[in-house]
Parts: structure tokens; C-alpha cells; sequence
């Protein structure tokens, strides 16, 4: 694929390149479907396959097509999302408590041991750790995903989006909270000045 993005022939990708990376998005949404895949795989590929890093082409087409996802298409894909959603015979709390500290608790310990050993240290660590825990978009997607596929039950699918939702929350009342004390966010300086201190004194750690 990137062979015909990057081919001299390739008139239509040169003169309208919005509607090209459209045209490939639709192509791998066309096979996904007479595959029976999931869109949300051919929507990846797809952008796989338009990504060029050497084309500032593709870039501004790609920036364009991602505001109008944005704005139309990301909200009414949550839309759906929360339509799906049983808020009375899909619902488990025990499930759901469960689910919701036991995944908070392994997420921030795993991240804490990682970033310790990657040089982050005080409040940079607790900040990492905080905000990875955010499940976010990717979270939902992943359980919608499942759940159309039969691997999960409606209460799991119930536990896994209000996981998303609950965690990416807590990161933000957080985030906010370091921010109105005043607490300083990690920089890219500060990490690699860690990092760089801790090679040159093995004992650091």
C-alpha cells in the first residue's frame, strides 16, 4: 500500500488527498465486511496504510479528516456505545467494584515498579502512574469490540465501559487537583535529566 501512496501515477492521491485516504478507508472497510471483521480493525489498517511520514500530503489530509471525526463521528460513537449499555439487568456491582480496584490497583503498581526502574521518581511517578490508569477511548472501543463479538457478557461489557469512563475521571480530578496546589508536571527535560542521573550513579536506585 505505501508502494501506490507514494507512486508518481497516483494522480488521484496527489490532487485530492482527503478523498483518497476516504477512498482507502471505505476499500478496507468494503473487506472487513465481506470478511465479517470488525470495522474498528479496518479502520486501523487503513490508517496504517495512508500514514506516511515523509508526505506532508497525507499529514494535512489525515489532520483534516480527524477534525470531522471529531466533531461528528467520535460523539455519535459513543452514542451507540451508551445504547448498548443494560443499566438494569447488565448490572453487577460486585462486578464492577471488583473489576475496578483490582485492575487500578495491578495497572498502578505495574506502572510505579516500570517508572522507578525508568528513572521517575516523588510526584513524577505518582503522576504516571495515575494517568496511565486512565482506560479511556481505547478501553471502550476494545469492550465494544468484545462484546459484539460474543466474548464477553452484558454485565462484563457494562463493567468495562464504566472502568473507561470512572478511571479516565479519577485521572483528570487528579491532574486538576496537581495543578490548582501548584505541583509541577514531568517534562521530557526532567525525565531524561533522571534518567541520565541515575546511569551515571548505579547506587541511585
Amino acid at each position: 500500500m505505501k508502494g501506490i501512496n507514494k507512486s508518481r501515477f497516483n494522480v488521484f492521491a496527489k490532487h485530492s488527498p482527503v478523498a483518497y485516504a476516504i477512498a482507502v478507508l471505505l476499500a478496507y472497510c468494503v473487506v472487513a465486511g465481506a470478511l465479517d471483521v470488525s470495522l474498528v480493525f479496518a479502520a486501523f489498517l487503513a490508517g496504517f496504510a495512508v500514514v506516511h511520514k515523509k508526505r506532508r500530503l497525507f499529514s494535512e489530509a489525515l489532520d483534516a479528516v480527524g477534525k470531522v471525526s471529531f466533531a461528528f463521528f467520535i460523539p455519535v460513537y459513543f452514542a451507540i456505545v451508551g445504547l448498548k449499555l443494560d443499566l438494569t439487568r447488565g448490572l453487577s456491582w460486585w462486578m464492577i467494584g471488583t473489576f475496578i480496584v483490582g485492575s487500578c490497583v495491578v495497572k498502578i503498581l505495574s506502572v510505579s515498579l516500570a517508572g522507578h526502574f525508568a528513572g521517575f521518581r516523588g510526584l513524577d511517578l505518582i503522576n504516571l502512574a495515575v494517568t496511565t490508569n486512565a482506560r479511556g477511548g481505547p478501553g471502550i472501543v476494545l469492550a465494544s469490540v468484545a462484546f459484539d463479538a460474543a466474548i464477553i457478557s452484558p454485565e462484563f461489557y457494562t463493567t468495562l465501559v464504566l472502568a473507561a469512563v470512572l478511571t479516565s475521571q479519577m485521572t483528570g480530578v487528579w491532574l486538576d487537583y496537581v495543578l490548582r496546589r501548584g505541583w509541577p508536571l514531568p517534562t521530557p527535560t526532567a525525565v531524561h535529566e533522571s534518567v541520565a542521573a541515575d546511569e551515571g550513579n548505579p547506587s541511585a536506585a
